[in-house]
């Protein structure tokens, strides 16, 4: 009989893109982009580490981090 994996539950946290990346550094758009959110409105769950938190940090005012 196979054993069981067990399916560990990461710690994620969701965000929501709420602002614009027009007239914005280079490198916040491509923060933006690599936390998967390139619209307004566009939500994404992420895995939550340190560097997740880190480029949230970086676009805070563009995004905002919604309770799960």
């Amino acid at each position: 009989m196979a054993a069981k994996k067990s399916a560990a539950k990461k710690n994620t946290v969701r965000v929501r893109q709420v602002g614009s990346p027009i007239r914005r550094e280079e490198s916040q758009r491509a923060t933006l982009r690599g936390l998967g959110l390139n619209k307004l409105g566009r939500e994404r769950e992420l895995e939550d580490t340190p560097a997740i938190r880190g480029m949230i940090r970086k676009v805070a005012h563009m995004v905002e981090v919604i309770d799960n």
